[in-house]
C-alpha cells in the first residue's frame, strides 16, 4: 500500500476513534492534533482541498471493533507509528505531528498502562536516530528524546514521538495541541533581526566569539561575569575583564551557543562544546535548551542553517512564538511577557531555588571554583569522585522539598552519613564551608531574597553542624533515618509580608473583592469575614494560626480585633473603620460560619 492509500485508512480509523472517544477533551486533542494534520498532509500529497478528503470511518480498514476506546487509541497510535518508521522520509511532516498526539493520547487515556505503552512505541521506533525536526508553520517534532527536564532539572514524561509547543498558546504546554493551526503561527525570520556577524574579542589569556545574532539573552553571562560581559558598553566582550578559568566557565555556559573561544586566530568549538548528555530543558518562561548535538533538521530533513559561530552541541529553540530568529530563540520571550504557569502560593524551597539546575549551578561553582583554592576544604576534598557536586544537589533538592533524586540514586541517609564517620571535621572547615557554599548561591544566582535565605542558611547551619558531630571519633548516628525535610522558617514563604520596595499600588493588588453586609444583616464567616483578610494576611499569619479558617478566626477572635483596632494588622496598613465593625458584628452574633 502506497503512503496516500495507508494515510487514508488511517484517516477513516481515526475518525472511528473519535466517535468512541469518553470526553470532549480527549475528542478535541485528537482532532485538533491528529485529523488536523492527516488532513493537511493528504491535502498536500492529492493536491486537493482539505474539506473534499473523505473523512468517513472506516469499515474494514478501521481499528478492530470492540475494545475500549483507550485499547483502539493504542491500537491506531501503533498504526500510524509502523507507517512512519516504514515510510521515514517518506512521510510529510504532518503525519509525524500525527503520530506524536497519538502516541500522547493512547498514554492518557490508559495512565495505568502508560509504562508498558511507551515502551511499546520505542520498540516499534528504536530504528529512528534521535532528531529534531522543525515543521513548517507547526510543532517542533521530537523523536526518540533522550531526556526532556522541565526548569527545575525534574524529568518529564515523553513518549518515543513527541510534539512540543513552538507558538508559545497550546494550553498543555511543553506539548503541542493544535493551537498554532488556530492562531495563524507562522516560522519566518524577521528581516529586523539583529545581523548574523561573528565578533573576535582578543584577550590576555583567552580569545572570545560571539555573534548577537545567535543570542537568546538569558543573562548567564552578564549576570555571573559582568566584567567581562558587558550590557550596555560599546564593545560586548571585555576579554581581559576576568580569570581565563572564570571566562571559559561563562562561555560553555552560554545556552544559546553565541559564544565561543578562538585559538590560533581561528575560531573552535572543541574546548566549549564537551560532549554534554543529550537532553531538552524547558527553562522558566523561556526557550527549549538542547544539549548534547541532538541533530535540528527542517521540515525537508535537511539540517537547520545556522549562524556563523553557532554551536552544534547546544543551542536554544524559540518557545513564545515571536522570536526574531526563528527556531532559534533570539530574547523576544522577556519583551512579549511569556509566561508559564505560577507557582503555587506556598512553593517549596526547591521550587524557589530553582529546582536542581540551580542547585546543581551552585554546587558545581563551590566544588570547581572555591573548594580548590582554599586551604581547609582543598584537602578534604582532593579525591572527591567527579559527581560529587550532584551529588550534593541531589541532597540538597531532596531535602528542600523536591523529587527524591539522592535517596533513589546515591542511597538516602545512611550514605550521607557514612561520608563523615569517622572524618573529625573541624568548626573552622564547616564554618568555611558554610559561608563558601553560601557566596556560591549568590554567584550561581540563587534567590536572595529574606525568606529564602533565612531557610537555605539556617539549614547550612543545621546540616553542617550535624556533619561535625556525626564525623566526631566514635560517634554512633543513628541508622535508617529519612531525608530531612526542610522548610520555610517560621511559614515566612514568599509574599507573606510587604516589600519596602513595592510600589503603594503594587502592595494593595492582591486585594479581594469586598461586599460589607447590609447594616441589619448578621455577618457571616463565609460571606463577610474571610473575604476581608488577602492571602499575604493568610500567609503572614500561618505561623499562628490560619485566617481562612473559621474554626481558627474564632478561636482568636478577640486578639485579632484587638490588633484590627490597634492598627497593627494587617502589617502594611490598618483596617477602615467600617471592616472592623462589621467583624465586631460578627463577634456579637456569635461568630457565625
Amino acid at each position: 500500500m502506497n503512503v496516500e492509500d495507508a494515510l487514508r485508512e488511517l484517516r477513516k480509523a481515526a475518525g472511528a476513534v473519535e466517535q468512541d472517544l469518553p470526553d470532549e477533551q480527549p475528542r478535541q486533542r485528537l482532532r485538533r492534533s491528529v485529523l488536523r494534520p492527516l488532513d493537511r498532509a493528504l491535502a498536500g500529497l492529492t493536491g486537493s482541498e482539505e474539506a473534499s478528503i473523505d473523512r468517513t470511518p472506516a469499515g474494514g480498514g478501521g481499528a478492530p471493533a470492540g475494545g475500549s476506546a483507550a485499547d483502539r487509541a493504542l491500537d491506531l497510535a501503533r498504526r500510524a507509528t509502523r507507517l512512519r518508521v516504514e515510510h521515514d522520509g517518506g512521510v510529510p511532516m504532518e503525519v509525524v505531528e500525527a503520530v506524536a498526539g497519538l502516541q500522547d493520547l493512547a498514554v492518557t487515556l490508559a495512565p495505568d498502562e502508560a509504562a508498558p505503552r511507551r515502551a511499546t512505541f520505542a520498540e516499534l521506533q528504536a530504528s529512528l536516530p534521535s532528531t529534531i525536526h522543525t515543521e513548517a508553520d507547526g510543532p517542533y517534532l521530537v523523536t526518540n528524546p533522550h531526556r526532556l527536564d522541565s526548569w527545575l532539572g525534574v524529568d518529564m514524561p515523553t513518549t518515543p514521538q513527541m510534539a512540543l509547543c513552538r507558538c508559545g498558546q497550546s494550553a498543555s504546554k511543553p506539548l503541542c495541541d493544535g493551537t498554532h493551526a488556530d492562531v495563524g503561527f507562522t516560522d519566518g525570520k524577521d528581516p529586523k533581526r539583529v545581523p548574523d556577524r561573528l565578533d573576535t574579542y582578543v584577550g590576555l589569556q583567552v580569545t572570545v566569539t560571539d555573534n548577537r545574532g545567535t543570542c537568546a539573552h538569558s543573562g548567564f553571562c552578564t549576570d555571573r561575569l559582568p566584567t567581562v560581559f558587558r550590557r550596555d558598553a560599546d564593545a560586548f566582550v571585555a576579554a581581559s575583564g576576568g580569570r581565563m578559568d572564570e571566562i571559559i566557565r561563562a562561555v560553555r555556559s552560554c545556552p544559546s551557543g553565541a559564544l565561543g573561544l578562538a585559538a590560533g586566530g581561528r575560531e573552535t568549538r572543541d574546548p566549549v562544546d564537551q560532549g554534554r548528555e543529550p537532553a531538552i530543558e524547558v527553562s522558566k518562561d523561556g526557550p527549549y535548551r538542547i544539549t548534547g548535538e541532538i541533530p535540528l533538521l527542517d521540515a525537508q530533513g535537511d539540517p537547520v542553517v545556522r549562524n556563523a559561530g553557532a554551536s552544534l552541541d547546544h543551542y536554544s529553540l524559540c518557545r513564545c512564538g515571536h522570536s526574531q530568529n526563528k527556531p532559534f530563540c533570539s530574547g523576544m520571550h522577556w519583551y512579549v511577557e511569556f509566561h508559564d504557569p505560577p507557582l503555587s502560593d506556598e512553593p517549596t524551597l526547591f521550587e524557589w531555588a530553582g529546582g536542581f539546575t540551580a542547585l546543581r549551578r551552585m554546587t558545581h561553582m563551590f566544588y570547581e571554583t572555591h573548594v580548590p583554592e582554599d586551604p581547609l576544604l582543598a584537602p578534604l576534598f582532593a579525591d572527591m569522585l567527579p559527581d560529587h557536586p550532584d551529588r550534593v544537589a541531589a541532597w540538597l533538592g531532596e531535602t528542600f522539598g523536591g523529587p527524591s533524586l539522592y535517596t533513589d540514586t546515591y542511597g538516602g541517609y545512611d550514605r550521607m552519613v557514612s561520608q563523615h564517620l569517622g572524618k573529625a571535621l573541624g568548626e573552622d572547615q564547616r564554618a568555611r564551608w558554610t559561608s563558601l557554599m553560601i557566596q556560591s548561591a549568590n554567584e550561581a544566582g540563587l534567590p536572595t531574597d529574606p525568606e529564602f535565605r533565612a531557610a537555605f542558611v539556617s539549614y547550612l547551619e543545621w546540616g553542617t553542624r550535624i556533619a561535625v558531630e556525626n564525623s566526631t571519633p566514635g560517634a554512633t548516628p543513628p541508622q535508617h533515618m529519612p531525608v530531612p525535610r526542610w522548610w520555610w522558617v517560621c511559614e515566612a514563604t514568599p509574599g507573606s509580608r510587604v516589600s519596602a520596595l513595592a510600589s503603594e499600588r503594587a502592595a494593595g493588588d492582591d486585594q479581594p473583592a469586598v461586599r460589607l453586609p447590609d447594616p441589619d444583616q448578621n455577618p457571616s464567616f463565609a460571606g463577610h469575614i474571610q473575604p476581608l483578610f488577602r492571602t499575604k494576611d493568610r500567609q503572614a499569619m500561618r505561623f499562628a494560626f490560619d485566617l481562612w479558617s473559621h474554626e481558627d478566626v474564632s478561636q482568636h477572635a478577640d486578639a485579632i480585633l484587638a490588633r484590627l483596632t490597634a492598627g497593627s494588622m494587617p502589617c502594611d496598613g490598618a483596617w477602615p473603620q467600617n471592616r472592623i465593625e462589621v467583624f465586631e458584628r460578627w463577634i456579637a452574633a456569635g461568630t457565625p460560619p
